[in-house]
């Protein structure tokens, strides 16, 4: 015998489940309040940092769609259940209201309970109500019982008729709301929108036209030049909500071993003074020759002053630093105090996946440390770990010296030579010079540099052509500013940053 309640109840409980994450979409977008954002918050905070570093150092950024589609599935799971009790009620008491009711409620409260917006969870719990209403009809029919053209024993064909219809129904109406989530969400899309202009950024235009003008010509068309595009500069978060803190909202506040506490709002931080500085920054996390390395010209001003004013105390001379999306970074006061508190880029407004409205720099460090949605600056009496360390990372310390060559940064010239171009970067010791081998690595020519700015803790483009003739190993090494020559040994990524001369074989 088929059990065809039960069937159908599966399958509706899944419908039921995938409505309830489309009907949140619906009603709030990618935005903190979506439901599936603190079960994939939860899942990045308990995967153990083995498992982390593996997916880092093995499918990349596709690690975001792992645990993103871990969630997903997550979610559905649990309001599925939910629907699932209250179709199991609709069957015990032959009344599909009840059930309906009991698994909207149950719904809203979880949803409330995960999310914190009551409001909002009004977008889960109706669509997996009116799913249960749709399903939970009981199984009943006026026609004959079923004969040998019915699949199920002692249920007539109309009865049987009648389940499949509701049970289509309610799966058609889950996947119209999942239709109806995506194209009215990508209706109120304003992510094409410009960004406004930073706060106090007037400077910021010459001051990018002085960056760029100390590009190299370079026959490609791709390649980057002295400063990136703020759509096409690397972003990493620890998980795929960014948090949505106003201007208005936002302060940041010294607290722990101080002589005093302060905590200091946007409008009284863009009233300091301004500066408009170069800072390139390289993630901890990339491979050698990866793509995750960028240079913009950032809107905001010195942290020292901020620092000093609230007299740091503790025995370690160390500081927590925390952002709003529950990430945080330990670093020396004495580095800290070098740093700077963001709130433009390129002379616009932080995007919110760079931590508007505001972002800390820390010259010549890691990506890691640069703490987006700044809202905490911990006084510490004794050391601790940050999020990546307490996972078997170090990289706090120094960026290590590297230098680039990337696809773009190959081409062959109209008279049959081929030019080579790229970046190199070794935080703020400098970059003295790239050198550059085309028959892997017996003979070095030095390649062109890009003129020096005054910015400390910037990138140089370099430049090479040469005669082909066959194929080439070519190698890549950078000097640092105090005459450091880039390391020759690659090393991975975990745990302190990836280092080695940059390989690439050119020509046939």
């Amino acid at each position: 015998m088929i059990d065809v309640t039960e069937h159908r109840e599966m399958l509706l409980a899944a419908a039921a489940g995938t409505a309830a994450v489309a009907g949140s979409y619906l009603v709030t977008g990618w935005t903190p309040s979506f439901v599936v954002r603190p079960v994939d918050q939860a899942i990045v905070n308990l995967t153990p940092g083995s498992i982390v570093t593996l997916a880092i150092e093995t499918v990349g950024d596709a690690g975001h769609l792992i645990h993103i589609a871990m969630a997903f599935a997550a979610v559905i799971g649990l309001f599925g259940a939910v629907a699932f009790a209250g179709l199991r009620l609709s069957a015990r008491v032959d009344r599909s209201s009840v059930g309906a009711a009991a698994a909207g409620a149950g719904s809203w409260l979880l949803a409330a309970g995960l999310t914190r917006s009551p409001v909002q969870a009004l977008g889960v719990a109706l669509p997996v109500a009116a799913v249960v209403v749709i399903g939970g009809l009981p199984l009943t029919s006026t026609g004959p019982a079923s004969g040998d053209d019915s699949p199920v024993s002692g249920v007539s064909s109309g009865a049987v008729d009648a389940v499949r219809r509701r049970t289509l129904g309610g799966v058609a109406g889950a996947l119209g709301l999942v239709a109806a989530a995506i194209v009215g969400r990508r209706s109120l899309a304003t992510d094409d929108e410009p960004l406004a202009d930073a706060p106090r950024s007037e400077g910021a235009t010459a001051r990018l036209r002085e960056v760029e003008s100390a590009s190299l010509a370079v026959a490609s068309d791709n390649l980057l030049g002295m400063v990136s595009p703020i759509g096409e500069f690397y972003n990493v978060d620890i998980a795929e909500f960014d948090p949505a803190v106003t201007a208005a909202e936002w302060s940041l506040t010294f607290t722990g071993e101080t002589g005093s506490e302060r905590t200091v709002t946007f409008d009284e931080l863009t009233d300091r003074p301004v500066e408009h500085r170069a800072v390139t920054l390289r993630c901890v996390g990339e491979d050698l020759n990866g793509r995750k390395l960028d240079n913009a010209v950032w809107t905001g001003t010195p942290i020292r002053p901020l620092l000093e004013s609230v007299d740091p105390r503790g025995e370690c001379d160390c500081a927590m630093l925390r952002g709003e999306d529950g990430y945080y970074v330990q670093f020396p006061v004495d580095v800290l105090a070098d740093g700077f508190l963001a709130w433009g880029m390129n002379g616009k407004e932080l995007p919110l996946g760079h931590g508007h409205p505001v972002r800390v720099l820390i010259p010549g460090h890691w990506g890691e440390t640069n703490v987006k949605w700044l809202s905490e600056i911990e006084l510490l009496n004794v050391e601790a770990d940050g999020y990546w360390e307490e996972r078997g990372w170090k990289g706090t310390g120094e960026v290590k010296t590297v230098a680039k060559l990337w696809d773009e940064g190959i081409t062959e010239l109209d008279d049959g030579r081929v030019e080579l171009a790229g970046h190199a970067y070794a935080g703020t010791r400098g970059i003295e010079r790239v050198e550059v081998s085309t028959d892997g690595g017996d003979l070095w020519t030095d390649a062109t540099l890009s003129d020096p700015l005054p910015d400390a803790d910037v990138w140089r483009q370099w430049r090479h052509v040469f005669d082909p003739d066959g194929a080439h190993e070519v190698v890549v090494r950078a000097v640092d500013g105090e005459g450091t020559r880039q390391l020759r040994e690659p090393s991975d990524p975990s745990p302190t940053g990836s280092s080695g001369w940059v390989r690439r074989t050119v020509g046939q």
